[in-house]
C-alpha cells in the first residue's frame, strides 16, 4: 500500500481525457491511498483505488455510512440535507422500508413488463437515425431509453419527459459547459418542483405508479416522497444513458462484436456486464467513517470521509486481465459497477434489461457501426460520461 497526497481528485478537470485511466490504473496497482486537501471537498477526503480497497469500503459490515451524503463534498461536518430521508443517504430501517417499496417497480420481473417500452423506444431512435448522416449517439439515443422507462415508473407524463432529461442533464452534468443554462443545485430544485406537483396530482387520483406506492406508506413524509422521486429519476436516468452510449461505442470499436451480437455468437448478458466494467458511469461514491477502522493499513479516526473510485476498482489489474480490453466473452466479471453492499444499485435488474434490449436491437438492425471521431467526456466527476459520441450508422 501506498499513500500519496495528490491534486484534489474532485476537480472535474482531471476527467475529460482517457489520461483519468492511467491514473486510475497507477493507482489501483499499487492500492494507493491517496488525500485530497481541502478544496472541492471543504475538509478533504481519502480516495481508494483497488477493487479490494472499494469493496471494503462499500461492505455491509463496514464501519461507514452514507448518512452524510455519498458524493465529494459531502462530509460530517457539512452533511447533505437529504441524509436519513433519500433512500440513497439512508441507513437501517429508513434504507430498508424505502428499498422494500421502491424494489417492487424495479425489480426484474418489473424490468421484464418494461422491456417492450424499451423495445418501442430502441426502435423509434434507430428508425430516426439509421442512414442518417452522423448521429450523436449520448445525445440522440443514452438518454432517450432510460427516461422513458423512469418516467414510465414514476408515472411522468410523456408530454413532460424531456424537460426532466434537460433537468437530468443540468443537475448531474452541471460542471460541464454544456449545461451553463443552470447550475446542478437550480435543476435540483425545478426537479422538486414538478415531483411537488405530481404528488399533488397522485394524491387526488392514485395510480400503479412509484408516486403512490410512496404516498401509500403514512410513515413517509411529503418530503420524504419528493426526495425519493428526485432519486429514482436520477439514479435511472444519469448511469444507464452513458452504459447504454458506451454499448454502441463498443459496437463501433470492438472487432466482430456487432457480427457476433447478432450471430447469437456471443452471451448477451455477459456483453452487458463487460459494458457495465468497461464504462463504469458510477465514477465515485463516497462513505464517512462511524468508528474508527484501518483501510489499507492506514487508520482512519470517526467521521473520516473516504471515496470509491469504482472505475479504477473496475479495471484494477489484480482483479481482471487485460483490464482496458473490452472481452465480450469475460468470466468471471466481478465488477461493482452497480456499488456494492448493502447500497447496491436497485435499479441494476433494469439497467442490465434496457442494455440487452438496446445491444439486440443495433445488433438486428445495423450492419455497421463507425466512429466518425473520438468521442468526448462530461467535464463532471460523478459520472463518467460521454459529451459526445457521434457515429454513422448504416442499416442491415
Amino acid at each position: 500500500m501506498q499513500t500519496t497526497t495528490a491534486v484534489d481528485l474532485g476537480d472535474p478537470d482531471l476527467y475529460t481525457t482517457l489520461a483519468r485511466h492511467d491514473r486510475w490504473r497507477e493507482y489501483a496497482a499499487e492500492d494507493a491511498m491517496v488525500w485530497s486537501g481541502p478544496g472541492s471537498s471543504p475538509s478533504g477526503f481519502w480516495s481508494v483505488f483497488s477493487h479490494q480497497a472499494c469493496a471494503a469500503v462499500l461492505a455491509p459490515s463496514a464501519p461507514f455510512t452514507s448518512e452524510y451524503g455519498m458524493m465529494i463534498g459531502f462530509d460530517r461536518d457539512h452533511p447533505d440535507n437529504s441524509g436519513g430521508q433519500m433512500m440513497v443517504v439512508s441507513e437501517q430501517d429508513q434504507h430498508r422500508k424505502l428499498r422494500k417499496l421502491v424494489g417492487p417497480l424495479l425489480s426484474r420481473a418489473a424490468a421484464r413488463k418494461l422491456s417492450e417500452r424499451v423495445r418501442t423506444e430502441v426502435t423509434g431512435v434507430l428508425d430516426r437515425v439509421l442512414d442518417a448522416e452522423v448521429c450523436d449517439v449520448a445525445a440522440a439515443i443514452g438518454p432517450r431509453i432510460p427516461a422513458a422507462v423512469v418516467c414510465e415508473i414514476l408515472g411522468v407524463p410523456a408530454e413532460d419527459q424531456d424537460m426532466l432529461i434537460d433537468l437530468t442533464n443540468h443537475a448531474f452534468g452541471g460542471e460541464d459547459e454544456l449545461f451553463d443554462g443552470m447550475t446542478p443545485r437550480q435543476a435540483h430544485t425545478e426537479i422538486l418542483v414538478y415531483f411537488d406537483e405530481l404528488i399533488t396530482a397522485r394524491r387526488a387520483s392514485p395510480g400503479e405508479d412509484l408516486v403512490s406506492t410512496l404516498l401509500s406508506d403514512d410513515e413517509l413524509s411529503i418530503d420524504d416522497v419528493l426526495l425519493n422521486c428526485d432519486n429514482v429519476l436520477i439514479g435511472g436516468n444519469e448511469t444507464t444513458r452513458h452504459a447504454i452510449t458506451g454499448a454502441v461505442h463498443a459496437f463501433a470499436t470492438v472487432p466482430g462484436l456487432l457480427a457476433q451480437v447478432r450471430d447469437g455468437d456471443a452471451d448477451v448478458d455477459t456483453v452487458v456486464d463487460e459494458v457495465l466494467r468497461w464504462t463504469s458511469p458510477a465514477m465515485h461514491v463516497l462513505r464517512v467513517t462511524t468508528g474508527e477502522v484501518t483501510i489499507n493499513g492506514h487508520d482512519l479516526e470517526a467521521g473520516t470521509p473516504v471515496v470509491a473510485w469504482l472505475p479504477a476498482a473496475n479495471r484494477d489489474p489484480a482483479v481482471f486481465d487485460e483490464p482496458d480490453t473490452f472481452r465480450a466473452g469475460r468470466k468471471p466479471n466481478r465488477h461493482i459497477a452497480f456499488g456494492h453492499g448493502m447500497h447496491h444499485c436497485l435499479g441494476s435488474a433494469l439497467a442490465r434489461i434496457e442494455l440487452a434490449v438496446v445491444l439486440r436491437e443495433v445488433a438486428g438492425r445495423v450492419s455497421r457501426v463507425e466512429l466518425v471521431k473520438d468521442p468526448s467526456w462530461l467535464r463532471a466527476v460523478v459520472v463518467q460520461g460521454y459529451r459526445e459520441l457521434p457515429v454513422r450508422f448504416t442499416g442491415r
